[in-house]
């Protein structure tokens, strides 16, 4: 087994997640992330033309939109490249429902009449605002009943300190993985939300493996200090744990790569949350302990002092 102290770089693994997590919530704070339609609402189109169109052609179109006797300028409408080079989506804000988008759909096809095909319109989604605001503040529920429900566990199989770090560790994989896909401009959607959730459960996986042989060395090792203890523990599994997220970033990797653009949000976050969960189920997770138990020591021996004083 490899003999790393892994409690020694405790501090400065500290040190550096903060400050990524810090870089991360300044640009969710200032830029703000970009929300897919799941959760802003409004209508997608998604289109497919014969021939190549530019951006600007298809925002040209939309600048000038016939609708209830007016013109309905949505050249600010998000545009961008989907798959192919013909394909593209088209998301704008829509507070008027299918009479709004019936009258987008007519304009693309007034504009570029003879560079449709048939089936041009390959997909239309329609999210009302309300329902977007919902399922964002559902998502945001989801999460933190996952931790809830994590917190609870741990502490009825291992103790509350276990349970109070575990849960440290998960909120650093959110919050730095929700950070990272913010700095890279990624739509947060529902595929997004259900990434996050399974970082949740894959870094708890891990966490739970390295705490139990923790525990195991606390009771066969009851000589040893509790830093020593846990870095035995962590370099016990430490083979493990790299192995396994090994193979599971291949697979990941391979959906990042090959996946196409539907799933492109979901592969990102997932390869991210490997990197940052393996990280964190080492060098956050259990150094959290040892800080824990460093700490209750100096408090008891304080307390120890002042009443020899008295």
């Amino acid at each position: 087994n490899p003999r790393v102290d892994f409690v020694k770089v405790m501090r400065y693994a500290f040190l550096g997640s903060s400050s990524a997590i810090a870089a991360g919530l300044l640009f969710f704070v200032f830029q703000g992330p970009v929300y897919g339609i799941d959760f802003t609402g409004g209508t997608l189109l998604e289109v497919h033309f014969k021939e190549p169109v530019s951006v600007a052609e298809i925002r040209q179109a939309l600048s000038e939109v016939p609708f209830e006797g007016t013109k309905v300028d949505l050249s600010d409408s998000e545009i961008k490249e989907f798959g192919s080079s013909n394909t593209f989506l088209v998301r704008f804000g829509n507070l008027r429902g299918e009479p709004l988008a019936r009258a987008v759909r007519e304009r693309i096809k007034q504009a570029f009449a003879g560079r449709l095909g048939e089936n041009w319109l390959v997909q239309e989604v329609d999210v009302g605002p309300k329902i977007g605001g919902e399922m964002r503040g559902k998502a945001v529920k989801a999460i933190l009943y996952s931790m809830l429900g994590i917190l609870i566990y741990i502490t009825w199989r291992f103790e509350f300190r276990f349970a109070v770090a575990a849960i440290i560790a998960l909120f650093h994989d959110v919050l730095f993985t929700a950070g990272f896909l913010t700095i890279l401009r990624q739509e947060f959607t529902m595929p997004v939300v259900a990434a996050l959730l399974t970082i949740v459960g894959y870094s708890l996986n891990d966490t739970i493996v390295v705490f139990d042989r923790i525990r195991e060395k606390l009771r066969a090792m009851r000589k040893a200090s509790f830093s020593e203890v846990v870095n035995l523990g962590i370099n016990e599994t430490l083979a493990r744990t790299l192995i396994t997220s090994f193979t599971t970033l291949i697979v990941v990797l391979a959906l990042l790569t090959m996946g196409g653009r539907v799933i492109h949000g979901f592969a990102l976050a997932l390869t991210a949350g490997v990197f940052v969960g393996t990280y964190s189920s080492i060098f956050i997770a259990s150094p959290i302990l040892v800080a824990w138990r460093e700490r209750s020591e100096r408090r008891r021996q304080e307390k120890v002092q002042v009443r020899r004083k008295r």
